[in-house]
């Protein structure tokens, strides 16, 4: 794990899928490293350090927020040449 990075080297596919198995229910609750090895999400538990531990709530603000800067960057950002 890089630290300072925060979750900038995980894909959004990684943090989209998380998102997505947390909303079903698909994983038990505080999140732990191990989990996402299981559910082939190794960006993440690689580089996810900082939601290990996280309850519902606290994930899920987490991940909403970091998906909503990075949808907002890939908008404004200018078309790389």
């Amino acid at each position: 794990m890089t630290a300072g990075r925060g979750l900038t080297q995980v894909s959004l596919e990684e943090l989209e899928a998380l998102l997505r198995a947390l909303h079903r229910g698909r994983f038990e609750l505080p999140l732990e490293r191990h989990t996402l090895h299981l559910m082939g999400l190794h960006g993440l538990a690689e580089h996810g350090g900082l939601l290990v531990g996280l309850d519902a709530r606290g994930l899920q603000a987490v991940l909403v927020a970091v998906l909503a800067e990075r949808k907002v960057r890939a908008r404004v950002s200018p078309p790389s040449e």
